[in-house]
């Protein structure tokens, strides 16, 4: 098998393990925080692993420590907010609304980088307010409360723009082994929640404590091993295209799972956001050199 075949293969994995994240967190019955604190905790432990047995604990540095916690406090804040959106909005609104990402990732590159915006960049970002404002305004699923809806799009829209704060911060960390750097992520998680986390309780049932150990081991640990593996092996074009696979994914297992059916405007919206990302992504990687993209975190080329 060549490697770019290994690749697509190593990356659709993992786009579909992060599609199912929704689901495992929804079934556990529990807050968003007790969440994310053992999803941290659990893949801490696949993390150290795996960096223990490459030799990359040897690379640490006080420098990627920083600047690796610093992202890591963006990226818990963002999975706590994504996760709590699920309850509100359903998985597929929230996926959708989150996938606004790129296009906070322009209005920083501009206001922190001096970036230039071109008039193709501003009519994506209109497309993707438009689609926006069609699944805002659309009536809720079936058996989501109205009154929420408000709030789960607001925190999916908070996810995203603590995805865009920590891929900020990763122009820091070019060239350092993604598995260290989110290594860090998930220990600072472990000690952001410890405190909030009701260790003195802890979730009760073995099947509970089987979707958290999987979202730790699975849809972390094991994720980005795959998904890095073919960052290694793939044009940036090429991940960018198999990364819609999440949202997919994600829209199907609510749908088959929870019954959650889109209503006709979010449909529309939710394909115009994705529609405007993919040609977001596709003008960025055209006319640059085969180059690996600096590691943002967990889960996606955006973290999930």
């Amino acid at each position: 098998m060549d490697k770019k075949t290994q690749g697509t293969l190593e990356m659709s994995a993992a786009m579909a393990i992060s599609g199912t994240i929704g689901w495992f967190v929804v079934q556990s019955g529990l807050p968003a925080l007790e969440v994310v604190f053992w999803r941290c905790a659990f893949g801490a432990v696949a993390l150290g692993l795996v960096c223990w047995a490459m030799g990359l604990l040897r690379g640490m540095t006080w420098r990627i420590a920083r600047w690796a916690a610093l992202g890591g406090v963006a990226i818990v804040t963002n999975w706590l907010l994504l996760f709590g959106a699920y309850s509100h909005a359903s998985i597929s609104v929230a996926t959708a609304v989150y996938n606004t990402q790129p296009f906070m990732l322009v209005v920083f590159g501009a206001l922190l980088f001096g970036e230039r915006v071109t008039l193709a960049k501003l009519g994506w970002l209109a497309m993707a307010f438009v689609g926006m404002l069609l699944i805002v305004q659309a009536k809720p699923g079936a058996g989501l409360p109205g009154g929420d809806y408000a709030l789960g799009i607001a925190m999916a829209l908070g996810a995203a723009f603590f995805w865009a704060v920590a891929s900020v911060i990763a122009k820091r960390l070019t060239g350092t082994p993604p598995h260290l750097i989110a290594l860090v992520q998930v220990a600072v998680g472990v000690l952001m929640l410890a405190p909030f986390a009701r260790l003195g309780t802890p979730p009760q049932g073995a099947s509970t404590w089987l979707l958290l150990v999987t979202l730790g081991v699975v849809h972390t640990g094991l994720m980005y091993i795959l998904l890095y593996g073919a960052v290694q092996k793939l044009p940036t074009y090429l991940q960018g295209a198999l990364s819609f696979i999440y949202p997919v994914v994600a829209i199907g297992v609510d749908f088959v799972a929870f019954g959650h059916r889109l209503q006709p405007a979010q449909w529309l919206g939710a394909a115009a956001i994705l529609l405007a990302a993919a040609a977001m992504n596709l003008q960025a990687t055209r006319g640059r050199p085969a180059v690996q993209p600096a590691p943002t975190g967990i889960g996606n080329t955006r973290p999930r």
